[in-house]
């Protein structure tokens, strides 16, 4: 079981469904990812690099995607949610839609490779 996988079945419900969604919406944006650690956190990585990482906290689920760039970049699809230069927060009951999984999974991407 890998790094994601693994932390992603130790939740309870519902930030797991929640979670897990999110990162097989990245997986099919990025077929390639691999799962492994980025800063600490379980993450999925494209060409050597951190690509995603989605974290439960106490008040809220956390996406980072390891670039203030892509979070700017992805601005008008996060409209309602609070964002920092590193992450976007949203909870199970008002969750990311895929559509802003996608755009930020694929900023992040072109950004790794240089697109």
């Amino acid at each position: 079981m890998g790094e994601v996988a693994e932390y992603v079945a130790g939740l309870d419900e519902p930030a797991r469904s929640v979670i897990e969604g999110v990162y097989a919406v990245a997986r099919e944006v990025v077929p390639d990812a691999e799962e492994g650690r980025s800063y600490g956190m379980p993450a999925l990585r494209h060409g050597g690099k951190p690509l995603l990482a989605v974290m439960e906290a106490k008040t809220h689920i956390g996406l980072y995607p390891f670039s203030p760039a892509v979070i700017d970049g992805a601005e008008e699809v996060l409209d309602g949610f609070e964002r920092t230069k590193g992450s976007i927060r949203f909870t199970a009951e008002h969750p990311l839609p895929e559509a802003a999984v996608r755009r930020l999974v694929g900023l992040r991407r072109a950004e790794i490779d240089g697109v």
